[in-house]
C-alpha cells in the first residue's frame, strides 16, 4: 500500500540549499569579468583613436570575422555597428575561403577577432585584405600574433583571466571584445552625429520603433479635427463633438487659432437646462494643453498622464491646429 503525505504536510517542507557553493562561483565569475572589463577600459589607447578615424572615413562597410565564440561575438558587433549607422555585417571565415571573399570590397574595412590571433582559419581573410590593401583592424590578446602583425591597426586586450576554472572555455576574453565592440559603436554614433530620429528609421517595428515615433506619426490629421468657433451655439457644438467622436471639440478664434477646448469634463460642469443656448466660449476651457508634430509621441502620452486627460491637440507654431494625438492611438501603438 502506497502512503500519501498530507497536502499540509506538503506545502510546509521547505528546500534548504545544502550549499552556497554555485552562489558563490556565480560572483567570482562576475567580479572577475567586471575587474577585466575595468582594465580594459584603462587600457585604451591612440588605437582606439585610429580605429575610429578608418571607420568613420571608408566609403564601404565593416566586415566582422571571427571563428568560434569570437565569432558569435563578431556577429554581435557587426549588428550593433548597422543599428547604430555604420553598414556592417558579419562574414564567416571558413565560407569566406570558399567564395564569400566576393563580398568584399577595397571600400570596405576588415576587423577580426580572435583571442591568440594565430586561428589558422583566418588566414585567407588576413591575406586578402593586405593583397588588396583594404584596412585590417584586428582585436587580439597578442599584439605580437599573426594577427596582430598583419592589421593596420590592433586594439589589444588587456592580460586577462578566463573565468572558466580550467582556463579552456572562453568567457572573460569574449567579455572584453564584446565591450570593446560596444564602445566602437557608440564611438562611432557619437563621431557620425548619429541622431535618435536616425535610430528611429533603421528601428522602425517593435517596441523600440513605437518609443521613437513622433507625434506626427501618430496624430489624425485636420480632416479628421472636430473644430468650431467661439460663438457656436452648444446646441450645434454638441453635434459636432458627437459626429467626431474623439470626446473633446477644439475652439478656434476668428484668425484660426486654438484659443480653447470642450470635453466631457466642461459639460458635465456646465450640466443644466440652459447648456444648448450657451456658446462654445462660455464652456470651453481657455488655453487647453497642446504639443508640436515635431515633439516625440512618448512626451504626448507623459503629458496626458500626468494631466489625466486622453487627447492633446498638435498645433502649429502660431497656433493653427494641425493634427490631435490621443492616449489610445499612443498605446494601440505600443507606447506605455
Amino acid at each position: 500500500m502506497n502512503a500519501c503525505l498530507d497536502p499540509m504536510s506538503v506545502s510546509s517542507l521547505k528546500i534548504v540549499p545544502k550549499t552556497t557553493k554555485s552562489l558563490e562561483e556565480a560572483r567570482r565569475v562576475l567580479t572577475l569579468e567586471a575587474n577585466s572589463l575595468e582594465s580594459l577600459a584603462n587600457h585604451l589607447d591612440h588605437s582606439f583613436t585610429e580605429t575610429i578615424e578608418i571607420l568613420n572615413r571608408i566609403q564601404g562597410r565593416v566586415i566582422v570575422t571571427g571563428i568560434g565564440k569570437s565569432g558569435h561575438i563578431a556577429n554581435k558587433i557587426a549588428a550593433t555597428l548597422s543599428s547604430t549607422g555604420t553598414p556592417s555585417f558579419f562574414i564567416h571565415p571558413t565560407e569566406a575561403s570558399h567564395g564569400d571573399l566576393g563580398m568584399l570590397s577595397k571600400e570596405d574595412a576588415i576587423m577580426i577577432l580572435s583571442s591568440s590571433g594565430e586561428t589558422q582559419e583566418l588566414l585567407d581573410i588576413i591575406g586578402f585584405a593586405k593583397r588588396f590593401g583594404i584596412p585590417l583592424i584586428g582585436i587580439t590578446g597578442s599584439a605580437e600574433s599573426t594577427l596582430g602583425k598583419a592589421s593596420n591597426v590592433v586594439l589589444t586586450l588587456p592580460p586577462y583571466q578566463e573565468a572558466c576554472p580550467h582556463q579552456l572555455a572562453p568567457t572573460t576574453s569574449t567579455t572584453l571584445m564584446l565591450a570593446l565592440g560596444d564602445a566602437l559603436a557608440v564611438a562611432l554614433l557619437q563621431e557620425k552625429g548619429f541622431s535618435a530620429l536616425d535610430f528611429k528609421n533603421l528601428h522602425p517595428g517593435g517596441k523600440l520603433g513605437a518609443r521613437l515615433s513622433l507625434v506626427s506619426d501618430l496624430m489624425r490629421d485636420q480632416t479628421d479635427l472636430p473644430l468650431s468657433s467661439l460663438k457656436t451655439p452648444m446646441s450645434e457644438a454638441l453635434i459636432q463633438m458627437t459626429q467626431k467622436g474623439f470626446g473633446c471639440l477644439g475652439i478656434i478664434d476668428q484668425d484660426k487659432k486654438l484659443c480653447g477646448i470642450i470635453t466631457d469634463g466642461d459639460l458635465r460642469r456646465h450640466m443644466s437646462p440652459t447648456l444648448l443656448n450657451m456658446t462654445a466660449e462660455e464652456v470651453m476651457t481657455p488655453s487647453p494643453l497642446t504639443i508640436s508634430k515635431e515633439a516625440w509621441a512618448q512626451e504626448a502620452l507623459h503629458i496626458m498622464n500626468e494631466k489625466s486627460i486622453t487627447s492633446l491637440f498638435v498645433i502649429a507654431e502660431n497656433r493653427t491646429p494641425l493634427g490631435l494625438i490621443r492616449l489610445h492611438d499612443c498605446l494601440k501603438a505600443g507606447l506605455s
